[in-house]
């Protein structure tokens, strides 16, 4: 009888403790300082307040480069080698300078010719013609786009190329004249000098003065 009065004690000892425990206040857990004395605390970006609308009260003003500068191109260049070495020679004097490249038509001279029959055996027939009226400089082209084609010669001067064309319509053909036209490459020049600066890259390329000079917009 007394053991097991001894163990009802015991046990709710157990759970008169066990209770206090769970119901008692917690002491407040201790927190280390943020940072060391005199160290300034660190801030997330997150956390960072946004900019005030005070700094973008005005918009930045742009920088006034232009307005003191004034640019030159200059060209054509006939030559990439030219181009270079005029470059070499004027980039230590100006502000800025730059190369671009364009193209343009040119005149390869006229070509006299008798248009192209439907076959081969037309064109060399034509051929036979023209060489029994005893013409003998001519040429049946034999391939590519102008294939069949009967040329009667090419000339630099279109008076020249008239007379030819004319010369051969009087022994009853029909010759055509046209103007041979292809595109090159030209190299220019620009730069960027103080507007009241008297730089003159003539005086620095003195064997280029038939290029032409313009008046350009500031890059």
């Amino acid at each position: 009888m007394l053991p097991r009065l001894i163990f009802l004690l015991l046990l709710a000892a157990n759970i008169g403790l066990g209770a206090w425990l769970f119901v008692a206040p917690k002491p407040p857990a201790a927190t280390a300082p943020p940072t060391e004395p005199g160290v300034a605390p660190i801030v997330l970006l997150a956390e960072r307040e946004e900019p005030g609308s005070a700094e973008l009260a005005a918009a930045p003003e742009p920088v006034d480069g232009g307005a003191s500068e004034r640019c030159v191109s200059i060209g054509p260049f006939p030559t990439q080698s030219d181009l270079r070495r005029a470059m070499n020679v004027l980039t230590p004097s100006v502000n800025r300078i730059q190369f671009r490249e364009s193209r343009v038509r040119q005149s390869r001279g006229w070509s006299v010719f008798l248009a192209a029959p439907a076959t081969r055996e037309e064109a060399l027939a034509v051929a036979r013609q023209l060489n029994g009226r005893g013409v003998r400089d001519f040429y049946v082209v034999t391939a590519g786009a102008q294939q069949n084609t009967i040329s009667l010669g090419l000339f630099r001067d279109r008076n020249n190329a008239e007379r030819r064309r004319n010369e051969i319509a009087t022994l009853g053909f029909a010759p055509a004249i046209t103007e041979r036209v292809e595109e090159l490459p030209v190299y220019w020049l620009d730069f960027a000098i103080a507007a009241d600066s008297t730089f003159d890259w003539r005086q620095r390329l003195p064997d280029l003065l038939d290029i032409e000079q313009r008046d350009s917009q500031c890059f």
